[in-house]
This record gives C-alpha cells, sequence and structure tokens, in this order.
C-alpha cells in the first residue's frame, strides 16, 4: 500500500499562492492521483485528479485556480493553488483515486489576511 505524506501548507493572505506535495512512498506511476480537503464542520470533498494517462479534472469550485501536477520519477504529486479565498482554508491530503482506506495527516492551509 502507497503512504503518502502532504507538506506545503500554511498561513496566506487572499489572493495568494502556494505550491502543496504530496511525497508517495511508493511508484505512482500506475496510479490515478488525487488531492482532497476538508474544512471544519464540512465533509471532505476531492479538488482536483491526476489520471495516469495524464489526464487532469477539477472541481467546479476551483477550475482555473488549481493545478494538479505529478513528477513520477520523484513519486510526488504537487498541487498548485494561486488566487487563494478564504473558503479555500481546510486540511488538503493526497490520496489514490478511488481513494484508499489510508489518508496521511494532511496540510493545512489557512487563508486570512
Amino acid at each position: 500500500q502507497v503512504r503518502l505524506v502532504e507538506s506545503g501548507g500554511g498561513l496566506v493572505q487572499p489572493g495568494g499562492s502556494l505550491r502543496l506535495s504530496c511525497a508517495a512512498s511508493g511508484n505512482i506511476f500506475t496510479y490515478n492521483m488525487a488531492w482532497h480537503r476538508q474544512a471544519p464542520g464540512k465533509q471532505r470533498e476531492l479538488v482536483a485528479l491526476s489520471l495516469s494517462s495524464g489526464s487532469t479534472g477539477y472541481a467546479d469550485s476551483v477550475q482555473g485556480r488549481f493545478t494538479i501536477s505529478r513528477d513520477n520519477t520523484k513519486n510526488t504529486v504537487y498541487l498548485q493553488i494561486d488566487s487563494l479565498k478564504p473558503e479555500d482554508t481546510a486540511v488538503y491530503y493526497c490520496n489514490t483515486h478511488p481513494p484508499s482506506a489510508y489518508w496521511g495527516q494532511g496540510t493545512q492551509v489557512t487563508v486570512s489576511s
């Protein structure tokens, strides 16, 4: 089972940017990968998807602001987040897609002035 470690979160002002990273313990070349987020009091939601074929997909709420990418040579998935909004505040997680039962600790993103 692939283990995942997220990093790169932080406190940022509205309109700012962050780049999140997800380091996998094994080869992700054949896996579809996804970023999810969970805001306080809300259910976890999928925000970005990277298929092993190279295709990507995004939730409507982040389309045009979030960019998912991957480096299979480094077994790492990235999430570039631009034009951050307060409603983007959440813990961000990566996982395979469909998600495995294992979830990492996530990385906190807080958008506030």
